[in-house]
């Protein structure tokens, strides 16, 4: 096995755990590198670090699956793996749909599995884990016996990694057109091409947050995609529930998902640019009970981070604007490179440029499906919001 040494001085990130190896880190490598092969990583004095898969294209040069040096990386290794994510999931009550595999936060670097019941989705996000999908899809299937996988590997990241982007069966063909239960409600997933992996499993917990406030209120749901957190507060008592989004295809899936549990006389929605509707509906001084506002990423990279600023303070302030006095604002943001501190910060300067006070009702994270690993911040990700708006 090719050995990879570290310069004298390796960061504290390492030492601590940290998975990743940047090529910057490396002091040198001991033979030729073929991409994408097992090597082992030793600091400049020969200390054992761990193993890993290594991607000269990568700027991260390494990704550590195991610090363990009897640990050998072969199929029964994904296989154990898969085993303890499982059982993870099995004692936190995640039986049904869940994130079974979580990348860095589960020691299996750029691997994602959501379970969807029998159905599982799969992405495998750098050189080296894709390698491995074989001896992933085959200790699935010993594992779970499942009725259908697929994959969802139609992502940029892979470009660079040297990796096309492609999406198929790694299965016996299906309908990928599936129906799962969430908090007692029902939800059609386009497993072939709803977004990412095609739910969001991440706040499936977020959403029983909001049961209690939005009883006999009007509620205003932005960035709705298919309806989740609508439909939930329909469920749950709004008197009248308005959805936007900006794909049409999201939008009549919503309302599939609305007819599906009998809240179509409650919930509607509209295929509308939220930033463009929320900025006309504030000057004109419409306001709701509770908005609800779930954006995308605004930034993946660190260069354009004040973007991602601008844009939260942006949409928070407008929801702000739309709230009634006393209603409350449901808020998220699902970009790793602002933190939960920046993101407060973003929300009080909002509520001072609307002139609004706010106090928090709750403040959390993705559900424990995604588990969280302290000093890896790509896994703290997801931050979740209500205040009170007075």
């Amino acid at each position: 096995m090719n050995r990879v040494y570290l310069k004298r001085k390796i960061t504290n990130r390492i030492a601590s755990g940290h998975p990743w190896i940047f090529n910057n880190e490396v002091e040198k490598v001991e033979a030729e590198i073929n991409a994408g092969e097992t090597v082992e990583v030793f600091t400049h004095d020969k200390k054992f670090v761990g193993k890993g898969y290594i991607n000269p294209k990568s700027q991260i040069l390494v990704r550590l699956l195991t610090r363990e040096k009897k640990e050998d990386i072969n199929e029964q290794f994904f296989f154990n793996r898969l085993v303890q994510c499982r059982e993870y999931r099995k004692k936190l009550g995640y039986i049904e749909n869940c994130r079974l595999v979580f990348g860095e936060a589960d020691s299996l670097p750029q691997l994602i599995v959501d379970k969807f019941n029998d159905y599982f989705v799969i992405q495998t996000l750098s050189l080296g884990i894709d390698r491995w999908k074989p001896a992933i899809v085959k200790a699935l299937n010993e594992i779970f016996n499942p009725k259908g996988i697929y994959e969802r590997n139609d992502v940029p990241v892979r470009e660079m990694e040297g990796l096309p982007q492609q999406k198929g069966f790694l299965s016996d063909p299906f309908n990928t057109q599936i129906t799962i239960n969430e908090n007692g409600l029902q939800f059609y997933v386009d497993i072939e091409n709803g977004q990412k992996t095609s739910y969001f499993l991440d706040q499936q917990d977020n959403r029983r947050s909001i049961q209690h406030i939005v009883k006999d209120a009007e509620v205003l749901g932005s960035f709705s995609y298919t309806g989740s957190f609508e439909i939930h507060a329909a469920k749950y008592g709004a008197k009248s529930v308005l959805g936007l989004d900006i794909s049409n295809s999201a939008v009549q899936q919503a309302m599939r998902n609305a007819e599906l549990n009998g809240v179509q006389d409650i919930c509607r929605f509209e295929t509308a640019n939220a930033f463009d509707v929320l900025k006309q509906w504030a000057k004109e001084g419409k306001q709701y009970d509770v908005v609800m506002l779930d954006p995308p990423a605004f930034t993946k990279s660190r260069e354009t981070i004040q973007n991602a600023i601008t844009g939260y303070k942006e949409i928070n302030l407008r929801g702000m604007k739309l709230t009634k006095p006393g209603g409350f604002l449901v808020t998220s943001s699902c970009t790793s490179l602002v933190s939960p501190e920046l993101f407060l910060q973003i929300i009080d300067m909002a509520a001072k440029d609307a002139r609004r006070k706010i106090r928090q009702v709750t403040f959390q994270t993705q559900s424990p499906d995604h588990p969280v690993i302290r000093g890896i911040d790509n896994t703290h990700y997801l931050k979740f919001l209500i205040v009170q708006v007075q």
